[in-house]
């Protein structure tokens, strides 16, 4: 089971990818970062909590960590994960819903 730091942390995440409150007009200027950024920090914070996972295994493997660390950092990353495939799902199901949109 997850710690609830590790759940507010993914929940930190997806707080952030929704942080574009206001419309903005053509003409002005964006005032956070594009979707796009926060997509690929999203994927590098993910890809950071694998590293670990994998090195807190190895770790263990080698009899230099402690199980709990393993579970612990495999459970954050399933977290991750978790949060990840659910953004992605919401993206698909937005973009299937524009393109039933009449013209």
């Amino acid at each position: 089971m997850p710690s609830p730091s590790t759940v507010a942390n993914a929940y930190a995440s997806l707080a952030r990818l929704g942080d574009t409150a206001a419309p903005k007009l053509p003409g002005d200027s964006p005032a956070g970062p594009s979707f796009g950024t926060l997509l690929k920090d999203t994927m590098g914070s993910l890809n950071k909590t694998a590293r670990n996972t994998d090195a807190q295994t190895v770790a263990l493997a080698n009899g230099k960590s402690n199980l709990i660390d393993v579970v612990t950092a495999v459970a954050e990353t399933e977290v991750a994960i978790d949060t990840l495939v659910s953004v992605r799902d919401r993206v698909i199901q937005s973009y299937e819903e524009i393109m039933k949109m009449p013209i």
